[in-house]
């Protein structure tokens, strides 16, 4: 029954924008109904074959012909949010001329008979006008698309994070924190792209590395070769996963064990002790902040996470999303690493984002707790990422010496090669 629902409110949702799109697009053209309804229709068809794919993959079924469906599913949902996102740009800009053409129709005929010369009177003039305007719409959103799908597939970015944290002992000054989030494994995003983020992440000399969720879109009998890379993974103290959203849609409990095999520690709700001479810090972990939804087990608990733990000089929590932070705030926590938001991936959706989660990206301070979102080492969905690039993110503990919450983060880009294949 919810199943039924979901595809009912997706169809009318669909039907809607395809309805729209056409005809807004094709509106002032010759084409015949017939062709109208046929573009409507594989509109309508390109939104439904991402559900039906996911759907299909979540039942077993993984091929190639599955992979090259998903693949146009994403390319053509990402296009077709470029196109809907400029024609409604279009259509506000426009509505003070279309305000003044109601009200020209509106008011008496200009007494001295001439014509106002910002609203064109020529409907043929006015459909040349209208057309080209979506020819430069359909032109700009090709190109958009195409940027986007090279910005999400090259390698990501190194962010540099400089975090200063009163009570961090001298023996954690410099400590280095490597995360890793939202990769999402899947038809789109192979083993080859997991072995670069891999290589690079060794290249950062991490003191832990933290892999903050959203690891995999797909079962282990699917995806379980593309991730096996990040056994490889190297620092000093350890390597840490915390669950997110993506990987209750996935079998949780089959990939918590299977990244466990890989060598990480999956901390539920848990904290482990990390000591550095005369100093030390609490890392804890919470499950996905909607895990409770899946598995009453999992209900995501930052209080629980560190229940029992010992005095520490320091408190670090990771957390799939952003929303943890209220409750990691009156845990005690200095700082909380999430991921999950993507930093928007691409208008609008950063829009909508913005929404639901607290913070995007980057580094914030909710009372005395600092955050860090990153935007993301993959993607999802469609493969593109435009204002948002994606990265692997380098957190530094600094002292404070000066300004009470000073932090700064820059980014780099890393020069390396993988099986002589450059980075």
């Amino acid at each position: 029954m919810n199943l039924l629902l979901f595809l009912s409110i997706f169809f009318i949702f669909s039907g809607l924008v395809a309805f729209y799109i056409t005809s807004r697009l094709l509106g002032m053209t010759s084409f015949s109904r017939i062709r109208k309804l046929a573009v409507a229709t594989g509109i309508v068809i390109i939104f439904f074959i991402s559900p039906i794919t996911i759907m299909l993959r979540r039942y077993g079924m993984n091929n190639q012909g599955i992979d090259i469906l998903v693949w146009t599913g994403y390319l053509g949902l990402g296009f077709l949010s470029f196109i809907f996102t400029f024609l409604v740009i279009r259509d506000v800009l426009c509505l003070p001329v279309a305000f003044l053409n109601t009200l020209k129709r509106m008011l008496p005929a200009n007494p001295h008979g001439k014509a106002d010369p910002a609203i064109p009177e020529n409907p043929s003039r006015r459909g040349f006008l209208v057309n080209s305007m979506n020819y430069g719409i359909m032109a700009t959103a090709s190109l958009t698309t195409g940027y986007g799908i090279v910005e999400a597939k090259q390698v990501p970015e190194v962010k540099e994070v400089q975090i200063a944290i009163p009570a961090l002992p001298e023996d954690f000054d410099g400590f280095r924190i490597v995360q890793v989030t939202d990769l999402h494994v899947s038809p789109t995003i192979r083993r080859p792209y997991v072995e670069k983020v891999v290589e690079v992440v060794n290249s950062l000399n991490a003191d832990i590395f933290a892999l903050t969720g959203d690891l995999v879109d797909g079962t282990i009998s699917q995806l379980s070769d593309d991730v096996a890379p990040l056994k490889n993974i190297k620092s000093a103290q350890g390597n840490f996963f915390v669950t997110g959203n993506h990987e209750y849609y996935s079998g949780v409990i089959d990939w918590v064990t299977q990244i466990k095999r890989l060598g990480f520690s999956i901390l539920l709700n848990e904290y482990r002790m990390i000591n550095r001479g005369q100093g030390s810090l609490v890392l804890a972990g919470v499950t996905d902040y909607r895990g409770g939804n899946f598995l009453h087990t999992h209900r995501s608990d930052p209080i629980k996470a560190v229940a029992g733990a010992p005095a520490a000089d320091v408190k670090i929590l990771l957390a799939h999303q952003p929303k943890s932070i209220f409750d990691a705030a009156r845990a005690g926590f200095d700082l909380q690493i999430s991921g999950h938001t993507h930093g928007g991936q691409f208008y609008p959706w950063n829009l909508i984002v913005g929404l639901n989660q607290p913070f995007i990206s980057g580094l914030h301070k909710y009372k005395n707790t600092h955050i860090y979102v990153s935007r993301g080492t993959g993607y999802w969905g469609p493969p593109v990422r435009v204002g948002a690039p994606s990265e692997i993110t380098l957190i530094k503990l600094e002292r404070m010496v000066s300004l009470p919450g000073r932090a700064t983060a820059k980014s780099r880009r890393v020069s390396c090669r993988v099986n002589g294949i450059g980075i």
